[in-house]
């Protein structure tokens, strides 16, 4: 929970550019995986174990929260490499585990590390936030609970005084914002089943996300059904009812993504963090839902519904396979110079023409991503509009660059 009382922002990190942009964008708090023991092992780059120190360096700075995620199933052999990241963890001053098997939240609680019971292990009533409070001081609650059904066991948990082992009262966490799966909570075993791919290692194939159709083997007959997705849902969006979400007595909202790229994150963390102020300013409004929704959509989404917070039976299904977002990122170039004291960027153009007027992203493992509109340049030392496949570019920026960097282009899609 943040120090005013707040709800904490939380924020995914599949790299150090989202990390990055992340913590530049208003994120209380990030989690991340570790090597392949965590549910998105191999839909990002993940960290490594070398990385913790570096991480929790440039959170601690900012006096934000870190959080490794070490939810899959564990099966025997991990157990040594288990107790290895734990330790590692502890060393780096990383402030929490997300655990669902309890093999790791008894190695967590052995070495001192505070435990966050993982979705995975669908918290969806009273009964089982007083046992886990045994272990754990968050709770991740089930992605399938109604606003009402999670107002209810934050008010039980008040009212019972259920406190973790830290001594204070039990923080409740829920998913805010992104993708949904078709099963409950994320167990899933069609991936298993089709690749001997385990989505519950952190290593679904997302066959879900295809077209399919359905037919009575019986008959012959192709049952006729309104969306061709039937088993990828829409992302979950909570923003057009934020105030209800807040109300409902969570400490902790989360924005699911570390797959994402690091604009999604820094786009999706701003948006966010702008409507958890203004519910707490008082400006939260209709008018300002409407830009903020236009905003969400322009990076990666398969459009948006929300979810079973208010109370809906079925879920809303995708009519794409990919993403609907309104803009999309074309490469142009990579970063070759940076000259601090006239704060300009030198970038090498490599396949896309730029011009003035554009609106581009630069990122990096420090950089994190940063958008910006082209007001002036120089090619080749000359004052130019245009930058062509070939020409060194300057840019006036208000940020530093490294060579490692990337320069796109966003246009509309």
């Amino acid at each position: 929970m943040t120090a005013n009382n707040r709800i904490e922002l939380m924020a995914p990190a599949g790299d150090f550019e989202s990390l990055q942009a992340a913590i530049d964008n208003g994120a209380d708090s990030v989690y991340f995986g570790v090597e392949q023991l965590n549910m998105r092992a191999r839909s990002t780059v993940n960290f490594t174990i070398a990385d913790l120190p570096e991480i929790a360096r440039r959170c601690g700075s900012k006096h934000i929260r870190t959080y490794l995620t070490l939810n899959t199933i564990i099966y025997d052999h991990d157990l040594s490499v288990v107790k290895t990241l734990l330790t590692k963890a502890k060393d780096a001053n990383i402030t929490a585990v997300i655990a669902s098997d309890q093999a790791v939240i008894a190695m967590a609680r052995q070495l001192g590390i505070e435990v966050h019971i993982s979705t995975q292990l669908n918290i969806t009533n009273i009964e089982t936030i007083r046992f886990y409070s045994l272990f754990a001081d968050t709770m991740v609650l089930s992605r399938e609970l109604s606003l009402r059904q999670v107002k209810s066991i934050t008010e039980q948990i008040i009212r019972e005084e259920i406190k973790g082992p830290n001594g204070n009262l039990v923080e409740i966490e829920i998913f805010g914002h992104g993708a949904l799966c078709m099963a409950v909570s994320g167990k899933c075993y069609l991936s298993l089943h089709s690749h001997n791919s385990s989505a519950n290692r952190g290593a679904c194939k997302q066959n879900c996300r295809k077209k399919y159709t359905v037919i009575d083997q019986e008959s012959g007959f192709e049952i006729e059904v309104d969306n061709e997705y039937l088993m990828s849902p829409k992302d979950l969006c909570t923003l057009d009812f934020l105030d209800q979400v807040i109300d409902s007595g969570i400490q902790i909202l989360k924005i699911e993504g570390r797959g994402r790229a690091p604009e999604y994150v820094a786009t999706v963390v701003k948006t966010y963090r702008d409507a958890i102020d203004s519910y707490y300013d008082g400006s939260f409004s209709k008018e300002k839902v409407v830009i903020w929704m236009e905003t969400l959509a322009t990076v990666y989404n398969r459009g948006f519904w929300s979810g079973y917070y208010l109370g809906q039976e079925l879920g809303e299904w995708s009519a794409v396979p990919g993403s609907l977002a309104t803009q999309k990122k074309v490469y142009v170039g990579k970063g070759t110079h940076y000259f601090p004291k006239a704060n300009i960027g030198q970038f090498k153009i490599e396949a896309y023409d730029i011009k003035a007027g554009d609106k581009i992203l630069i990122t990096g493992p420090n950089t994190g991503a940063q958008e910006l509109v082209i007001d002036e340049m120089f090619v080749n030392d000359q004052v130019c509009d245009k930058a062509t496949k070939g020409d060194h570019c300057t840019l006036k920026l208000p940020f530093r660059i490294r060579l490692s960097d990337k320069l796109y282009k966003i246009v509309e899609a």
